[in-house]
């Protein structure tokens, strides 16, 4: 069981979908889902913290991934909602830090770009050979299929072109636009300043993206732990820590106890936390869950 209060624990469960009542099951849902939470993972279950895709179509706060992933309803129906969001182009995809795939509302991600982002400038130092040139042909040909931009990029091996695609979508520079199933499966790349160029153009200071996000991450999680933050976002803990720091000094959290934070105005929080020693005692991650048989 979570070790986190109760409040808090009901007030993710209505921010997060972790309530059969507020299950997505439309394409819609999920935008709206990830529009009001602003960034959230694609297929991680109650096992990693964070608002996900997948715990949300589940609507339990428990939900933990099977074995066999290609036979469960859920997984499925998070699979093909992913699909339809990329295909509709209204919220940002890409497997970005650390690799993993998130979705974010558009007004995110200047302040995800201002952290994981790579400027043209700095391509050439920190972009490898093989993702320059899958970069190359983009700019060139726009939009390619995985082969295709896999043989015009002249990759003969089929791991470092899935490398450099990891490498791309990290740096915010390609995003898939949509899932082909039929031939074969494949997914359409395309650059991801062409589905969102107001959003990447836009200059933003790192400490402010890094504060912004953390704005972001506790206003719908009323409560953050030690280390949340950072596995959420892929921030280092330092960074996190910062972020949280100037939230307390502007009056938008308070700190409980070393690396812990509350949201100090938190909708459907029915009462504060008490700030003694026992009280922050308990305030740590929840346990690792069991996997459901």
């Amino acid at each position: 069981m979570s070790s986190l209060p109760s409040e808090i624990e009901e007030y993710r469960d209505a921010s997060w979908n972790r309530d059969a009542a507020r299950t997505v099951v439309t394409v819609a849902d999920a935008e709206r889902f990830v529009e009001r939470v602003g960034f959230a993972n694609c297929l991680t279950d109650a096992r990693r913290p964070g608002p996900s895709l997948y715990v949300a179509v589940c609507g339990r706060r428990d939900a933990v991934l099977p074995r066999n992933v290609q036979k469960d309803p859920e997984t499925s129906l998070t699979w093909e909602l992913k699909d339809q969001i990329i295909r509709r182009g209204r919220l940002y995809y890409g497997k970005l830090a650390r690799g993993r795939p998130m979705l974010l509302a558009p007004r995110m991600i200047p302040f995800f770009h201002a952290v994981w982002g790579v400027r043209r400038a700095d391509e050439g130092e920190r972009l490898g050979a093989d993702a320059r040139a899958v970069l190359h042909v983009l700019r060139r040909e726009w939009e390619m299929a995985s082969s295709d931009l896999r043989e015009a990029a002249r990759i003969d091996n089929r791991a470092a072109f899935t490398r450099a695609m990891s490498e791309l979508q990290a740096a915010m520079l390609v995003i898939p636009s949509e899932a082909v199933y039929m031939p074969s499966f494949t997914y359409i790349w395309t650059l991801s300043v062409g589905r969102f160029p107001d959003a990447l153009r836009r200059r933003v200071g790192r400490d402010t993206a890094v504060r912004e996000i953390a704005r972001c991450f506790l206003s719908s999680a009323a409560l953050t732990v030690r280390g949340e933050l950072a596995k959420v976002t892929g921030l280092s803990r330092a960074e996190a820590g910062r972020a949280n720091r100037a939230l307390v000094a502007e009056g938008f959290a308070r700190m409980l106890a070393p690396g812990v934070y509350e949201l100090c105005q938190g909708p459907g929080i029915r009462r504060r936390l008490p700030a003694s020693t026992t009280a922050r005692a308990a305030l740590t991650s929840p346990p690792p869950l069991r996997r459901r048989p």
